[in-house]
């Protein structure tokens, strides 16, 4: 599962590009219970969502040509030139060089051969989000890609992650976690693309106390249903959903939550 001990290769930061950063966060603030925060005047329009004071996510406007609003996760490396350079051996694609943000930390921005887009976050005073795994916050992370086989391979080479088969009612699914031994690593998975609303992207979701009730209040507040709220056996009860600016996001309460809400 997710937690704020970030080893090598879990997910340590997510953020919202967004062309309209303020109705971005007047949907999620409405949606989570969040509060934002600008990062300064000096941060481009970048800011932060809290949550009882936390960091639990970010936003920022979109920069790049054609980039379509989207969440982003970013996974722990210490030596973010290091990870460009498998990104890149390994097929993917470097959209952003290794930079200094201050001194918060170092980042690089990535497209996977299946065309999801990624980053990752070599701390430095910013280690990363702040709370996960908790009701509002990130739980999971699913990867939607056109070919599953090769990104498994590709990641393995960038990260060292493993993969692993699981069976349910519904069928298989693959199930990721860090490098080690045991699945105390398991911080996601990976899915083929679903015909009709899908596109290669990572899909982050957040624990919520009431699935249904969360899904009736996006919609009141401007969000498109992609998948109706599901009940999984075992795993618990999830939305996939759409914001306002069409950035994809899914929502689960979960069957046996980490945290209490």
């Amino acid at each position: 599962m997710l937690t704020t001990d970030y080893v090598p290769g879990a997910p340590n930061w997510l953020d919202l590009g967004t062309p309209d950063t303020d109705t971005a966060a007047a949907f999620y603030t409405g949606l989570f219970g969040w509060t934002s925060e600008s990062a300064g005047p000096d941060a481009g329009g970048y800011g932060f969502f809290k949550k009882d004071r936390e960091t639990v996510a970010a936003l920022g406007p979109l920069h790049e040509e054609g980039a379509r609003p989207a969440w982003t996760p970013y996974f722990h490396t210490t030596d973010a030139s290091g990870t460009a350079a498998l990104v890149a051996e390994a097929g993917g694609t470097v959209r952003t060089e290794p930079f200094d943000v201050f001194d918060e930390g170092r980042m690089a921005q990535f497209t996977d051969p299946g065309g999801a887009r990624f980053a990752v976050w070599q701390p430095g005073k910013t280690q990363g989000l702040e709370a996960v795994t908790e009701q509002g916050t990130l739980c999971w992370v699913e990867l939607h890609t056109p070919d599953p086989v090769a990104n498994i391979a590709f990641y393995h080479t960038v990260f060292a992650w493993t993969a692993k088969e699981m069976s349910f009612s519904g069928g298989t699914y693959t199930v990721l976690s860090t490098a080690g031994p045991g699945g105390e690593g398991s911080f996601g998975g990976m899915a083929p693309l679903q015909q009709g609303h899908d596109v290669p992207q990572w899909l982050p979701y957040f624990e919520v106390a009431d699935c249904d009730q969360v899904v009736a209040r996006a919609e009141k507040l401007g969000a498109s249903v992609l998948m109706p709220a599901t009940t999984a056996e075992d795993i618990g009860r999830m939305a996939w959903l759409a914001d306002p600016a069409g950035a994809h996001f899914a929502v689960i309460t979960s069957a046996n939550p980490a945290t209490a809400a």
